[in-house]
């Protein structure tokens, strides 16, 4: 990917070894990487911009949920799609499902469930 055309990702993690492995797998695809560790400081790096951002929902500060709401109802951030990436599975795992994407956000994967080559391949299915 040239250097001009390169997409950017924000990653919105708390969990440093989780963050580190989705930075890495994502600078080997040629992607630009931001990363933020909490809701607040999330929503202060979003209005810098990003291509897509993958989005955790237990955060500290503000949880993901928040965190979608404020960006959909952003005029300058509304556009960017959200990639929710999260470990809440079982019994609740439809209803978050069903909350996030009524949020607005473009899938809602759950990270056991899914390896990093599948999440590589969601996000190049957004960027098509």
């Amino acid at each position: 990917m040239k250097l001009e055309n390169q997409k950017s990702i924000l990653i919105v993690e708390d969990d440093l070894m989780i963050l580190e492995m989705y930075r890495d797998r994502l600078k080997r695809e040629g992607y630009r990487i931001f990363t933020v560790t909490d809701g607040k400081k999330a929503l202060q790096r979003i209005s810098q911009g990003a291509d897509l951002i993958l989005l955790d929902i237990l955060m500290p500060n503000l949880n993901g949920f928040e965190i979608l709401k404020k960006i959909k109802a952003n005029p300058k951030a509304k556009e960017i799609p959200v990639l929710v990436l999260t470990n809440i599975g079982g019994e609740s795992a439809d209803k978050d499902r069903n909350l996030a994407i009524s949020l607005g956000a473009k899938d809602y994967l759950v990270k056991a469930l899914n390896t990093p080559d599948d999440i590589v391949k969601k996000i190049e299915e957004i960027f098509a």
